[in-house]
């Protein structure tokens, strides 16, 4: 995967820790639920992808390419 993607994943777990954080501090129950979705999506990609990395090691690993 490219590594633009993973950035993006990252930075969308950024974000959502962001709005979790104003979220909390405007007492705002519904923009923390959001950013807690967000981070969330963004750790979920994260795992994704290093999963699909993982895989291609292995391929190239066992197949030598």
């Amino acid at each position: 995967m490219a590594i633009g993607d993973k950035a993006e994943n990252k930075a969308q777990e950024l974000a959502g820790k962001a709005k979790q954080g104003v979220g909390r501090a405007t007492d705002d129950p519904d923009l923390q639920a959001e950013g807690q979705a967000d981070q969330t999506e963004g750790k979920a990609k994260q795992a994704g992808e290093k999963l699909k990395d993982a895989a291609g090691d292995a391929k190239e690993a066992i197949t030598g390419h």
